[in-house]
């Protein structure tokens, strides 16, 4: 991982350097718990945040990582910069490079944006979600976040349910999890399941009951209706009844099963009131694991060797 110059998502990258990614984030979840939680690590580096697309948890994520990591932050609107006007992506990128910045974060709404604008920047770039592509730092922190709480992610299983087919977390991971051996499960209606998604190395099904039998992990999607140019579903109320995770349905996984959301959450429609106040959710986990990963991808993309797990952090404050 700190060989590559850019991480535009979990597809392309080998399952040693996941292991590196998590096992850095790791060591940076340490310094977040510290009183003092900066270290020195990107000094004189600067990160441009581009984001085409509204966003709380990931922008905020990358912001604190990158102020963490004590670099500097240039944060981009497109509603109120010269994109309005209309200066193509390409360009707008190429004028902030020319301002010296190290990193460009970029989340858009065409997928593959971030592979065209690594193609024609010197910087590192980091893919914060593109289109119905993928959200790879997403798929990290859950996936760290699932080997925190179970300690392992070989031979786990994980139910991902809700709108697969316009989910770019729901790639992402897929990707990384079949990648570090996890058994992965897919549920939602078929109008909202990509077509031979079994060809990812998971398993399908519609109905709820029997993706949750036994799982370790239930990751619930939102049904994105900002991606979706048909109406694929009768109504809201029939989805929930049918897709719903309800805690009769969450009866049929592991006692100890980890309940994840990746946000926002829609109560009452994926995810029942109940079920987002049970106390073995860990969706706040997400977001605080969210700036260690985030660190840690910016620490790997700057050359710097992938700290230890057991490692304290004295690896990474020089």
């Amino acid at each position: 991982m700190n060989t590559r110059k850019d991480l535009l998502g979990l597809e392309e990258i080998t399952a040693e350097e996941l292991g590196a990614i998590l096992d850095t984030a790791e060591a940076f979840r340490g310094v977040l718990d510290r009183p003092i939680k900066k270290v020195p690590t990107l000094r004189g580096k600067t990160v441009a945040n581009l984001f085409y697309e509204p966003s709380t948890r990931t922008r905020f994520s990358f912001e604190l990582a990158e102020k963490r990591l004590s670099a500097d932050s240039l944060n981009f609107s497109a509603s109120t910069s010269s994109a309005v006007k209309g200066e193509s992506l390409k360009d707008t990128v190429r004028n902030i490079e020319a301002m010296g910045v190290d990193f460009v974060v970029i989340r858009h709404g065409a997928s593959g944006a971030p592979h065209y604008i690594a193609r024609n920047v010197h910087a590192s770039v980091i893919n914060a979600g593109d289109g119905q592509h993928e959200h790879p730092t997403q798929g990290l922190l859950d996936m760290f976040t699932m080997r925190r709480k179970i300690g392992r992610l070989q031979g786990i299983k994980v139910a991902i349910i809700g709108d697969i087919a316009h989910s770019r977390v729901a790639r992402s991971n897929i990707w990384g999890l079949t990648k570090m051996g996890a058994e992965v499960r897919v549920c939602g209606p078929s109008t909202l399941t990509p077509m031979e998604v079994e060809k990812m190395g998971v398993t399908w099904t519609w109905r709820v009951e029997e993706a949750l039998e036994g799982v370790d992990v239930v990751n619930i999607l939102r049904i994105q209706k900002e991606r979706q140019s048909a109406n694929l579903l009768p109504s809201l109320r029939e989805y929930s009844l049918y897709f719903g995770v309800t805690p009769e349905r969450l009866r049929r996984a592991s006692p100890d099963v980890v309940i994840m959301h990746p946000g926002p959450m829609n109560r009452g429609v994926e995810i029942a009131q109940e079920v987002a106040e049970d106390p073995r959710n860990v969706i706040l986990d997400q977001v605080t694991n969210g700036v260690a990963v985030r660190m840690a991808v910016l620490y790997l993309l700057n050359g710097n060797e992938p700290a230890s797990r057991e490692a304290e952090m004295a690896t990474v404050e020089g």
